[in-house]
């Protein structure tokens, strides 16, 4: 039996996105932006009390799973919230959590 053959699509993406979600910067980040009914389009650096490459490789982990998008725009970066997988992912959680 492999895990892959107990875990449905959506547990596994309820997963990543938990994941990605699963530090308080990158919480702060999501909310931040769900926030804005626009692209966050300032540099998230200066709203946050941590190195840049660390801001980064939170950026980077969100991203990766879908909850938000980013467009150059040099010498910044427009950050936004990808709504379809943001919507996703609170159904996902509703589900799980029975509510």
């Amino acid at each position: 039996m492999s895990l892959k053959s107990v875990t449905t699509d959506k547990q596994i993406r309820a997963a990543r996105y938990a994941k990605a979600m699963g530090h308080p910067v990158r919480m702060y980040v999501l909310e931040l932006l769900s926030t804005q009914s626009c692209c966050y389009s300032g540099d998230l650096s200066d709203e946050l009390p941590i190195a840049k490459s660390t801001l980064s490789q939170h950026l980077k982990e969100l991203k990766d799973a879908g909850l938000i998008q980013g467009e150059i725009e040099s010498p910044r970066i427009k950050y936004c919230i990808n709504k379809e997988n943001w919507k996703e992912a609170q159904q996902l959680f509703k589900q799980f959590l029975g509510i």
